[in-house]
């Protein structure tokens, strides 16, 4: 039997979303949902006629490879943030006019749905911005029915590495995983997948990696990840690094320069994610 409770908004404290909620950031998280589409939702499909709710969605990055990957699945779709949610509509309409999603705005730690009315959460790039994610993994519970399934998928900041290697780019991306830590959030946390979802009370629990590595004979992938996703993601806390005295300008504008380096003529960058799916047990 599924004993999951939700729990109530006061057990886990708000964080901060540490990137923002700036057009750039919205940019950011379209090119890298596009450009990693193969790799993360590969595999990830679900049945027309079955209820999917996406928990974090954003401003729909994330859902419009979920349309395209399950046509027919009713997607509910559910953001805190009223703005991003807005964006999401508009973003997700302009592809797919007719597409079955249902947005609303809600807590996830609160959510307004009955017990077990889902066949299927996708939770993409969310539990690392939670205080506790454990809380909110078990609160999934009580939405998603006995034998449904719970994907999720979040990256691990020390996964990175890449050349020429710069002790400069390594303290800048450590001032991101510090200024994340500080908002209540975990951006190492891609390693803990498993353990959160086993000590949730989910089973079958399977969490596998999926590796990005970009050089010159990857053009897409350096410009699209690289580039475009994580040294964007890294230069956007640039003015909260400075003034929480966490490096210089100096040393700053010298570890992005050290991280475009890695994008460059005989440059190479790894980062991977961790995928995991379980089953919420009868």
């Amino acid at each position: 039997m599924n004993t999951a409770t939700t729990p109530s908004a006061a057990a886990v404290p708000a964080v901060d979303y540490v990137h923002g909620y700036s057009p750039r950031e919205g940019q950011r998280l379209g090119d890298q949902a596009d450009t990693l589409a193969q790799l993360l939702h590969g595999g990830t499909s679900y049945p027309p006629g079955s209820r999917v709710l996406e928990a974090g969605c954003g401003v729909g990055a994330q859902t419009v490879h979920l349309l395209r990957s399950s046509p027919g699945a009713h997607i509910v779709a559910v953001d805190q943030s009223e703005e991003s949610l807005a964006r999401a509509r508009a973003h997700v309409t302009d592809l797919f006019p007719a597409a079955p999603v249902e947005w609303q705005r809600a807590d996830l730690l609160q959510l307004p749905f009955a017990d077990a009315e889902f066949d299927h959460v996708f939770v993409c790039f969310v539990l690392e911005h939670l205080a506790d994610p454990l809380t909110a993994l078990a609160g999934l519970r009580r939405v998603l029915r006995p034998g449904g399934t719970l994907t999720v998928i979040e990256g691990d900041h020390g996964s990175a590495f890449f050349h020429p290697d710069s002790a400069y780019a390594r303290a800048a991306i450590d001032c991101q995983v510090r200024l994340q830590e500080a908002a209540g959030g975990n951006a190492l946390l891609g390693r803990q997948v498993q353990p959160l979802l086993a000590g949730a009370g989910y089973e079958n629990v399977e969490v596998r990696p999926r590796t990005v590595y970009a050089d010159g004979t990857r053009p897409g992938l350096v410009d699209g990840f690289t580039r475009n996703t994580f040294i964007a993601m890294v230069d956007s806390v640039r003015d909260d690094a400075l003034a929480a005295a966490l490096t210089t300008e100096a040393d700053w504008d010298r570890g992005i320069a050290d991280l475009h380096r890695t994008a460059a003529h005989g440059g190479t960058f790894h980062y991977t994610f961790f995928k995991g799916v379980a089953v919420n047990p009868f």
